[in-house]
């Protein structure tokens, strides 16, 4: 399952991140692998969501979630 497919409120652990040109920056921001994240907040055209990630939240476009593959 991708990071972008998550239902609000649902939860997931990150597995791996695939190789993007935003592969870097989603690391430096806390998304590795081990890491659990929820979808708590969703735009409303369904774009970008905010993510909650070891306590912060961390808003993303769909196609930089996208690349985020969950456990």
């Amino acid at each position: 399952m991708r990071m972008s497919e998550l239902k609000l409120n649902e939860l997931g652990v990150i597995a791996q991140i695939e190789e993007s040109p935003v592969r870097k920056k989603l690391m430096e921001m806390g998304c590795i692998p081990g890491t659990r994240v929820q979808l708590v907040l969703v735009a409303p055209f369904g774009d970008p969501k905010a993510y909650d990630i070891e306590g912060y939240r961390l808003s993303l476009r769909e196609n930089e979630a996208s690349t985020v593959i969950l456990e």
